[in-house]
């Protein structure tokens, strides 16, 4: 894991039919989500990635420089860590082929949820991530990948 990794729950090993609310950052917080088809583009791999290793992607957002996911693996051996390295180091590889740049921060936030917490409270949370941001004032006004709900460039 990379230098911005957050530890991982000790004992436990990411593996099986769990359900998780992630956080990826872009590397140095750059908004690289403002443009549609690079959100399209990884939105689209990790779906793929998804299928291929036994995950549903039960809700996200992408912010301009980070994404918010609720997954939840579907078999018993589907593999988080796994997963998320697969998902940048593809996503990564291509925009940096793309642009010469890095994508990601090295590795991801991460919760476990337990089985009594309300898994639709946290999609709400995660869908009004846009308006915490002060991106817009109603859910259904933003876009990800839309450059008129980014900041500012710097």
């Amino acid at each position: 894991m990379g230098v911005h990794a957050a530890r991982r729950t000790p004992g436990f090993d990411y593996i099986g039919p769990h359900a998780y609310s992630i956080t990826c950052c872009t590397f140095s917080r750059r908004s690289w989500f403002t443009e549609t088809p690079k959100v399209d583009a990884v939105r689209s791999e990790l779906i793929h990635s998804s299928e291929e290793d036994g995950f549903a992607v039960l809700a996200y957002c992408f912010m301009p420089d980070h994404v918010h996911l609720l997954l939840e693996g579907t078999s018993p051996t589907s593999d988080l860590p796994r997963l998320i390295a697969r998902w940048k180091q593809k996503t990564g590889d291509a925009h940096r082929c793309a642009t010469g740049a890095i994508l990601w921060q090295g590795g991801f936030f991460d919760h476990v949820l337990r089985q009594e917490e309300d898994r639709h409270a946290l999609v709400r949370y995660i869908i009004a991530n846009p308006i915490r941001a002060g991106l817009v004032l109603d859910v259904r006004e933003y876009r990800s990948g839309d450059p008129a709900y980014a900041p500012a460039k710097r």
